[in-house]
């Protein structure tokens, strides 16, 4: 995992089996943020806290970059319970915008802010995984776990 903070909260959060990659990724995004590798403490302790309870308020205020829609759409995520899934077609139906599902795919897939943001937690209409930035199997896994809670 690789955090980028900056002044106004918390860029991004990326996931992956290798820092270095993923501080690589970081640099290139986010020039101008601050860049974790595991040494912001208190930053990497909220993330993985609520990584094991994604049922209480992530504590740190969040500063994704990302158009209107995108907002929109990781607004939604936000409010699907943490064991739950919802389909492309019914976010977009959410945020008013029905028959938009593939920007509301695109939007997922433009996600900075892994698990906080529980794109993970979109499925296929028919309730099938689909693409999942950080892999289908890590979405799999996030889901089981938070099923499990």
């Amino acid at each position: 995992m690789a955090i980028a903070c900056s002044a106004d909260g918390l860029r991004a959060i990326i996931l992956g089996d290798r820092a270095g990659p993923l501080i690589e990724e970081l640099r290139r995004r986010f020039p101008a943020a601050g860049l974790d590798d595991d040494s912001d403490a208190t930053t990497l302790a909220a993330v993985m806290e609520f990584i094991e309870n994604p049922r209480r308020e992530f504590p740190l205020p969040l500063a994704p970059a990302g158009t209107r829609f995108q907002h929109q759409v990781w607004q939604a995520l936000r409010e699907i319970p943490p064991g739950s899934t919802a389909s492309y077609r019914e976010i977009a139906a959410a945020i008013g915008r029905p028959g938009s599902a593939r920007a509301v795919a695109g939007a997922c897939a433009a996600n900075p802010l892994a698990v906080v943001v529980p794109c993970h937690r979109v499925v296929r209409s028919d309730g099938s995984l689909s693409g999942y930035r950080w892999g289908i199997e890590r979405k799999r896994r996030l889901l089981e776990r938070e099923r499990g809670i």
